[in-house]
């Protein structure tokens, strides 16, 4: 069976497997440990989660959570491999356009019910049903049908898949997709099972007692702000291999928190740090890594000032993203000058997107760029910041002070006046997908290994689509890439598409991200991928 590959952008962390009885030593003020006989860890991947729905999730940490309750037809592996996962293998045809899964024949449930291929076909419909109103509806575009049941003109049955048999799942693309293997390891499209949601609508995911997963743990209790207990799921095919017996993910914002909390070992990772302790951090627990994504500013265009282009490209020119990077954010991150990050492919596999792509600016001229943003801010009407509506710059918690910065520029360079409003993770998260915001902190990890994990989120109407913009080029643009599957159109036209997204300037983008984290050197096993999940399943404790 051949296996698809991600372009290897995290290194493996601690690989080595040691005694278990060497595990139990510590108790949980070590992050890691046991009171029953089996292993037992303290892990922080974020807060209270916004939603741990496989098809509401729009979050890494809710990606990462999910990861370990569910599982797809495929699923990635500690090399970044695409592999089978509730898919004992699958076949394609001639075309490519029609595959064919067989599911495991030891796939269950946590309580014991058989996974079944028309799971899939339920959850797949439900993604794409308008009554669910998913954000990542539009990750399955590429199934027969499925743009027309988003639109509202199609039934859900209607969409490519169905179930030829209780363990056979066959899938009809509209046209060929590379990377479709890696969508069916996106969590979106894990299976969710009927029944359960069909008797508890509203509450099925925020209830350990009906969080029924197939994944390899079982989410068995949640203390909310607190605390997620996650246990080993006995009916998983893989179980014999995991790790720990528990996994307690610890729900922490505050990154002086997280810091505090895994210094005095009692979490033994740690997803976020200040940037100011990044140097004092960096020979004492915190890795950084390489990671495909991007940290932006998304500009609400329909707000007065923010609705003309010459404003909008006017405060993107006005930020030194060196300094950001150097004396902010601290953690080796790489300035932007386009939206799509560095270490996605191109159509020579060996050349990056971002190498060939038109740069929207020249982030090394700080100071000709101020020069051409005073230019269109007076063109626009607005000389020296006059008349321009108070800008408020929106964030979650832990990046007032880049908004700080970019208030700061703005108000030096511009004369243009901005506040800071500060949110809790769900309120903003909440906030922003309403449009209530004028600009607001932003990021966004690729999907999958293509640049149109990043473009097609733009879309008119896109349901991650937060800044509110429209261009029908631009749509048609995504549309015919999607629907082509001429490589070098695919790649030749996504290069326009980005263009357009730079001329009209509806997010500033300010760094391509690098991944800092804390780990203990007794955590290992744990793993990452390219997309930011972190994996805690087939981890060991040393003391």
């Amino acid at each position: 069976m051949k296996m698809l590959k991600f372009k290897k952008r995290i290194s493996l962390v601690l690989a080595s497997v040691l005694s278990l009885s060497m595990a139990l030593v510590g108790c949980s003020s070590t992050g890691g440990g046991s009171d029953s006989g089996g292993l037992e860890i303290n892990v922080n991947v974020g807060p209270e989660p916004e939603s741990i729905d496989p098809a509401k999730n729009t979050a890494v940490d809710g990606a990462t959570l999910i990861n370990h309750a569910f599982e797809g037809l495929m699923k990635l592996d500690k090399d970044g491999n695409v592999v089978e996962g509730q898919a004992a293998k699958y076949e394609v045809n001639e075309d490519e356009t029609v595959y064919t899964f067989t599911i495991r024949d030891d796939a269950k449930w946590s309580d014991g019910e058989p996974v079944k291929a028309e799971d899939f076909v339920y959850s797949w419909q439900r993604l794409v049903s308008p009554d669910t109103g998913a954000d990542y509806n539009y990750m399955i575009d590429m199934v027969l049908n499925a743009e027309d049941i988003m639109n509202g003109k199609k039934d859900p049955k209607e969409l490519g898949v169905k179930a030829i048999d209780e363990k056979t799942l066959e899938v009809t693309l509209k046209t060929p997709t590379p990377y479709f293997l890696e969508v069916c390891a996106f969590p979106a499209t894990f299976p969710v099972r009927q029944d359960i949601i069909k008797a508890n609508a509203d509450s099925w995911s925020t209830d350990p007692s009906t969080y029924i997963g197939n994944g390899p743990y079982v989410l068995k209790s949640w203390e909310h702000q607190s605390k997620m207990v996650y246990e080993k799921n006995e009916n998983y095919y893989d179980v014999d291999k995991l790790g720990p017996d528990t996994i307690n993910f610890v729900l922490m914002e505050d990154k002086n928190t997280i810091l505090s909390a895994f210094k005095n070992e009692e979490i033994l990772f740690g997803d976020d740090l200040p940037s100011e302790e990044i140097k004092a951090m960096k020979d004492n627990g915190l890795y950084t890594e390489s990671q495909l994504g991007t940290y932006f500013l998304c500009m609400n265009v329909k707000e007065k000032g923010l609705d003309d282009v010459r404003v909008r490209k006017a405060l993107s020119l006005a930020i030194d993203r060196d300094y950001i990077i150097d004396k902010v954010a601290q953690g080796n991150q790489i300035p932007a000058d386009t939206f799509v990050p560095t270490g996605l492919s191109d159509i020579d596999k060996d050349t990056e997107f971002h190498e060939k792509a038109e740069k929207w600016y020249d982030a090394t001229d700080y100071k000709g760029n101020i020069e051409k943003a005073k230019e269109l801010l007076k063109e626009a009407g607005y000389e020296n910041g006059k008349g321009l509506p108070t800008i408020e710059l929106m964030c979650n918690q832990g990046h007032e002070s880049i908004m700080e910065a970019v208030q700061n520029m703005w108000k030096e360079n511009l004369g243009v006046n901005a506040t800071i409003s500060s949110q809790d993770w769900n309120v903003f998260i909440d906030t922003r997908n309403k449009g209530e915001y004028q600009v607001a902190r932003h990021g966004w990890l690729a999907d999958y290994n293509d640049p149109i994990s990043f473009l097609d989120m733009w879309v008119t109407g896109g349901g991650n689509n937060d800044s509110q913009w429209s261009n029908a080029e631009y749509d048609k643009l995504i549309s015919e890439i999607k629907s082509s599957t001429d490589r070098e159109e695919r790649y030749t036209k996504m290069h326009e598409a980005e263009k357009i997204l730079g001329e009209e300037m509806p997010i500033i983008p300010l760094y391509y991200y690098t991944d800092l984290y804390l780990l203990s050197d007794k955590l290992e096993g744990m793993y990452t991928s390219p997309l930011g999940y972190k994996y805690f399943m087939y981890c060991s404790v040393t003391e």
